[in-house]
């Protein structure tokens, strides 16, 4: 089985558990202004009429892109299980829904204005394969608008969750560690210009934003543990992660329960020459 292949395999196996994961863990996060992350990627194509979602999953930008008149709309994802909650969204009813992979798309040349994509392309392999199929599927002058994920803020709550797993994937079997996921260049603008470069992009805009994601310590904890990683591990291993979080946090939970936690985002554009 090739890299791309055993990422694709375990991406569509940890979405038929969890096939609205990312909804449910980073839709209420809030930026400095109020606004999810989703609502900021919507931003970044304003105007455009023809929009490419590109891992859609449930359907939840969609729905968020969904509100601009008469605009047509289209999502691909590798799994049919987060694809199915999308197609029951009532605003997704005119929307294009296709379960597919980014690096062969079922599109024709030309069919769009703009591409989004909300912590997704950080997950693809041959990335520069994915490169070319949006730059065939844009019209010229269209934009790519995409999250990728930054990491933690010091000193709160997700960075000591990272610090703990960490420590637990240190411990556990190779049979229980995610494949590498996605190609390290969609992190860094410098990366992604070297990706988008050669497809006909111009050079890309970067804008980081933290993404606040504050709250009850059960509520915290469920964004956290929705990462990829804890996929793989055994009952009890995820247990005791749970309990090392929970102990960990108590020094920083406020008198009415709020456990501070934030989350890096990035919001990387670039347009088609």
């Amino acid at each position: 089985m090739t890299t791309t292949a055993a990422q694709e395999t375990f991406l569509q196996a940890f979405h038929a558990e969890h096939p609205a994961v990312t909804a449910e863990a980073f839709g209420r996060g809030r930026a400095p202004d109020g606004r999810s992350s989703y609502e900021l990627l919507c931003d970044q194509v304003a105007g455009r009429r023809r929009v490419l979602d590109l891992g859609c999953g449930d359907g939840l930008l969609l729905e968020f892109l969904a509100r601009g008149d008469g605009r047509q709309l289209a999502g691909l994802d590798l799994s049919p299980h987060s694809l199915a909650l999308a197609r029951r969204r009532p605003a997704l009813a005119g929307a294009w829904l296709e379960e597919g992979r980014a690096q062969a798309l079922p599109f024709a040349d030309d069919s769009f204005d703009a591409c989004v994509s909300h912590l997704a392309l950080m997950l693809m392999g041959e990335i520069e394969q994915v490169a070319a199929e949006i730059a065939r599927v844009l019209s010229p002058g269209g934009v790519l608008a995409c999250v990728v994920g930054g990491g933690a803020v010091g000193g709160e709550a997700y960075d000591r969750f990272i610090t703990l797993l960490r420590s637990t994937m240190e411990e556990v079997p190779a049979s229980q560690r995610i494949p590498p996921l996605g190609d390290r260049r969609t992190r860094s603008r410098d990366g992604l210009d070297e990706v988008l470069t050669p497809a006909g992009f111009a050079a890309v805009d970067w804008e980081s934003v933290p993404i606040d994601l504050s709250g009850p310590v059960e509520q915290v904890w469920a964004a956290v543990s929705s990462l990829y990683d804890l996929g793989p591990l055994d009952g009890r291993t995820v247990e005791r992660l749970r309990t090392a979080f929970f102990s960990d946090v108590c020094d920083m939970t406020t008198p009415e329960g709020v456990v501070p936690c934030a989350f890096n985002v990035h919001i990387a554009t670039a347009r088609l020459r």
